[in-house]
């Protein structure tokens, strides 16, 4: 069992930043793949970014590449979502997730992580 705890969202305004951390604890922890989703209201869960458990690899979405980064602190057990130039768009819950899968292309399918966070809210003024 692996827990996950989000933090770091709120209120910001466009073209500002915030920096997202999850900080998850359990057997094994260190050796997930650690994943970003966000859901606005009325919109499906999309994929943000990945990182994989040893950190030599992430992968992001279009439209937040150049703009949000994603890393992890092993000794601290955290990953962070650093979101620079944010835009009203970027508006939506964002949840940490973690999973074991293989293939670094199951990075952006929510279905092939185990365990989830309870999530933060950043919301984006124009």
């Amino acid at each position: 069992q692996v827990q996950l705890v989000e933090s770091g969202g709120g209120l910001v305004q466009a073209g500002g930043s915030l920096r997202l951390s999850c900080a998850a604890s359990g057997r094994a922890s260190t050796l997930y793949n650690m994943g970003w989703f966000r859901q606005a209201p009325g919109q499906e869960r999309e994929f943000v970014a990945a990182i994989r458990w040893n950190g030599v690899n992430t992968d992001s979405a279009d439209p937040v590449k150049g703009r949000f980064t994603i890393s992890r602190d092993t000794a601290k057990n955290t990953v962070y979502l650093q979101m620079n130039s944010l835009k009203p768009e970027d508006t939506a819950v964002y949840y940490c997730a973690a999973g074991t899968f293989l293939y670094n292309t199951y990075y952006s399918r929510a279905a092939k992580y185990d365990y989830w966070g309870q999530g933060t809210q950043v919301t984006v003024s124009s």
